[in-house]
Formats: C-alpha cells, sequence, structure tokens
C-alpha cells in the first residue's frame, strides 16, 4: 500500500470529465497523489473538444484511454469522485465520495467544455489542498498551514 492519497474520478464513458480531472490532478499534484480514472460505459475514445480545451492549458490527455471501472481499481482508491454516471456508478464501502455535478462535455462547443475544464480545475486544486500534507521547510514553523482552507 501507498503512503501517498489515490484518487479515482468516475464518469459514463471516461472520456471527457473524469479524463479531465484526471490529467489537472497530474499537472497540479505531480507525484504527490496516484491518479486513476474510469468509466460505467467506456467509450472507444476521448471527447476530442476535451484533448483540445485541455491542450489550450498546456495539458496533453492524448495518451490516456478510456477504460472500465473496475471493483479492484475503487477498492484501491482512497476518494472516489463520481461526475454525472448517477445509479451506474457502485458505490464501494469505506471509501470517500464526491459527486461533482459538471455539464457533459460530449456534443458540447469548446466554449462549454472550456468552462468545464475550468470548473474541474478549481474543484481540482480544492480536493489536492485538502489531500496533500503541506510541504515543510527548514525554519517553517507551520503556524499559519491551515489559514487556506476557507472554500
Amino acid at each position: 500500500m501507498s503512503d501517498k492519497p489515490s484518487v479515482l474520478f468516475v464518469c459514463v464513458h471516461n472520456a471527457g470529465r473524469s479524463q479531465m480531472a484526471a490529467g489537472w490532478l497530474r499537472h497540479i499534484a505531480g507525484d504527490t497523489i496516484e491518479v486513476r480514472s474510469a468509466g460505467s460505459e467506456p467509450a472507444d475514445h476521448l471527447n476530442p473538444v476535451a484533448v483540445q480545451a485541455m491542450r489550450e492549458v498546456g495539458i496533453d490527455i492524448t495518451g490516456q484511454t478510456p477504460v472500465r471501472l473496475t471493483w479492484d481499481t475503487a477498492e484501491a482508491s482512497d476518494v472516489i469522485v463520481t461526475m454525472g454516471c448517477g445509479d451506474t456508478c457502485p458505490v464501494f464501502p469505506g471509501k470517500r465520495y464526491e459527486d461533482w455535478k459538471l455539464t457533459d462535455p460530449a456534443g458540447q462547443p469548446i466554449d462549454i467544455v472550456r468552462q468545464v475544464r475550468d470548473d474541474i480545475r478549481a474543484r481540482v486544486a480544492t480536493l489536492v489542498a485538502e489531500l496533500r500534507p503541506l510541504p515543510s521547510s527548514p525554519g517553517s514553523t507551520g503556524g499559519h498551514g491551515s489559514a487556506g482552507s476557507a472554500r
């Protein structure tokens, strides 16, 4: 078992929202958080408009492939973030869940997908702040570490 937290992003097709969230998490957290994404009914390929929107902010998700959600993937994750899969996303006992209400980018124009991308970025940044311990530096007293917890 790894000491670093793991996050699983789940949407229906694992082609848009969950892939953008995984891209943002890798970008923001680096290797401090393990990143997974999956879909209850995975598509054959990524949403090209989601790929374009992420490319615009310097994040390349083209190497990712939609994958099916499995029990093992969910069981190995500390946090499960669902995005619009409703009852098709199974519940795994003992896991922290967040359900992010986001517009499905499938079939949407780039302007809408950019809004979804930016909304996901803000949510991922908050999640990272909650999961990743504050770095300690020599001489730091750590007395102001909780000041940024307001939403």
